[in-house]
């Protein structure tokens, strides 16, 4: 076991080593920009953004020729080259968004200025400043992952980290220059998922009997995907973020392979949960009782397994249903179509599509990690 360690020890160094050096090399763009002369209409594409805190807020009546309410807002930038700069902004709520946000005079707040067709600057609402926040809760969230996982949890905070560069330093950066979707995401799929649930689980027998069943059960969910899709004939245009893309500088990404490349993160992310689950299982099993024959080591871990299944499949299903909760609230309210035109859209396809790949993916985990797990660790005659 000890040369696979080595190799395994290897990959996961130059993997880190490799993206790391993705991530430095690529310098992020400023927020701000200066014009170096008036910018033309054409050229409002390349706004900046600041952070101001808001020093009055006037809310104006008697506009009855639009229904939202009109607020005066006069702000001081306090970032970038304009900072301690007061603006003025005017801001149009026609959906309440600014009360329920609770925005008041001393808050901070996200700015963008572009120009008119003449060159004059404008500035605009566009959100509370929220990061603050999110480096609170983040912090909530690595204390507790740190305090309660202890080293399994730091390692698994890292591997997290890493996920996220390869996912956004390899392939998305890939699928952006033009790249395969599909087998792009495959392979950033693969890579994470070798380095994370080593990270996160260790170098260890029942470790590797995960990772190969992972990356199994992984390949076989693409091939699902891909004839899932085909069937229900989906092109990937089922959500607005899709249209834009299609009508953008990205027009030349395939949306198709887009969703497929979708559906397999997803899947990646339920894995990982029950294949180390799975082998660990048949893993204890043996060493609890090394006389246990082969056949009756896999039916026990299969029993522990489908119990597995089934309460992971409805944790997926209730994830996917809360992600796109607002619009089944909308389609139940509307009764301008039927429930059968509702399910044959393009977007609800997709979801329908997205759940049961993943839900397959972890009912094809079981078997595969259990069987796996089995012939691994039934040649072991007494515990480690």
């Amino acid at each position: 076991m000890s040369k696979y360690r080595t190799l395994i020890y290897a990959f996961l160094f130059f993997t880190f080593l490799f993206f790391s050096s993705i991530y430095s090399a690529q310098a992020q763009e400023p927020t701000t920009t200066t014009p170096t002369s008036t910018p033309s209409f054409s050229e409002t594409a390349s706004d900046e953004f600041y952070r101001a805190k808001i020093l009055t807020i006037k809310e104006e009546v008697g506009h009855e020729e639009t229904v939202a309410s009109v607020y005066t807002i006069e702000a001081q930038i306090t970032n970038g080259l304009e900072k301690d700069t007061v603006v003025t902004i005017t801001h149009y709520d026609s959906t309440g968004s600014f009360e329920k946000r609770n925005m008041g005079v001393g808050d901070t707040v996200v700015l963008t200025k572009t120009y008119d067709y003449t060159g004059t600057p404008l500035y605009y609402l566009m959100d509370v400043y929220r990061v603050p926040a999110l480096y609170f809760i983040s912090g909530v969230f690595f204390f507790l992952a740190v305090w309660f996982g202890r080293k399994k949890g730091i390692t698994s905070i890292l591997g997290l980290a890493l996920s996220f560069v390869i996912l956004i330093k390899f392939v998305v950066a890939k699928i952006l220059d033009g790249s395969d979707p599909l087998l792009i995401s495959l392979i950033g799929a693969t890579i994470i998922a070798v380095v994370s649930i080593y990270l996160a689980h260790g170098l260890q027998k029942r470790t590797t009997v995960a990772v190969i069943s992972t990356l199994i059960t992984l390949w076989l969910s693409a091939g699902l995907a891909w004839i899932f899709v085909s069937l229900t004939r989906l092109t990937g245009f089922g959500t607005e973020e899709a249209f834009l893309l299609a009508t953008g500088p990205l027009s030349h990404i395939d949306l198709r392979g887009l969703l497929l490349a979708a559906i397999i993160i997803g899947a990646l992310g339920v894995l990982d949960d029950i294949t180390t689950a799975q082998a660990a299982t048949i893993d204890e099993i043996k060493k609890a009782n090394p006389a246990v024959s082969f056949v009756q080591l896999y039916k026990h871990g299969l029993s522990v397994g489908q119990e597995h299944i089934s309460s992971l499949i409805n944790t997926l299903v209730l994830a996917y249903a809360g992600a796109s909760f607002p619009l089944l609230l909308l389609f139940q309210y509307s009764h301008l179509q039927p429930a059968w035109v509702v399910v044959n859209s393009e977007f609800m396809a997709e979801e329908i599509v997205r759940t049961l790949v993943g839900s397959s993916a972890l009912i094809l985990a079981v078997p595969i990690t259990t069987l796996l797990a089995t012939y691994t660790f039934s040649k072991r005659k007494s515990p480690d």
